[in-house]
């Protein structure tokens, strides 16, 4: 008999993970991007001994919800391609540079989703047009909505989604030193969304 209290927790618990990720939970509307949780890395082989992680300091996101037919939603992601950090100053001088990203004339990066299709219980693939120095190119995130509830804290609806694909970063015309450096490329997304009338 003590038991079955905590096995009611256990099952509790269970089914409330279950459902944590379930968009239709929230309110329809414009999301923003909390960004003090929001991070857009990529990686490539550098040599074949090593694989380094890049970042952007400062991008802005937003996201369209449609609570019904989470596929009908948008997202769009705008980033100040400026802002690379690679954490080292003559590199982050070098990718500014016209042999990489050449932001004195490209100064902005951008993305905004075509098609959202469901692929699983709390995965979507977002396709959309990714445009980098003056290239626009359809990609596809293979995307995961880790949790959609209220924030504990913050007490408002609140997203929070992991997203990863691969590219060539030549078909962007930062192709510079491949195959030696490694021409593809991994990008990892990190964000949170909050719901925008709640500010």
């Amino acid at each position: 008999m003590p038991m079955r209290p905590l096995a009611t927790a256990a099952a509790l618990a269970v089914s409330l993970s279950a459902h944590a990720a379930d968009l239709s939970t929230l309110p329809a509307g414009d999301y923003e991007l909390d960004k003090t949780h929001a991070y857009i890395t990529f990686s490539y082989s550098h040599l074949g001994f090593s694989n380094p992680h890049v970042g952007f300091d400062v991008f802005d996101a937003s996201l369209a919800l449609n609570a019904d037919d989470p596929e009908q939603s948008v997202v769009e992601v705008v980033i100040d391609a400026t802002s690379i950090n690679s954490r080292v100053a003559k590199f982050d001088e070098h990718l500014n540079g016209d042999d990489f990203f050449a932001t004195a004339e490209n100064p902005t990066i951008t993305f905004t989703s075509t098609e959202i299709e469901s692929t699983g219980e709390d995965t979507y693939d977002i396709t959309g047009d990714l445009t980098i120095k003056g290239t626009t190119k359809p990609i596809t995130l293979a995307a995961t909505v880790n949790k959609a509830a209220n924030h504990p804290m913050r007490r408002v609806p609140w997203v929070g989604m992991s997203a990863t694909t691969t590219l060539l970063r030549s078909d962007f015309g930062l192709g510079r030193y491949a195959p030696n450096v490694g021409d593809e490329v991994t990008i990892d997304i990190e964000v949170e969304f909050a719901q925008a009338s709640a500010e």
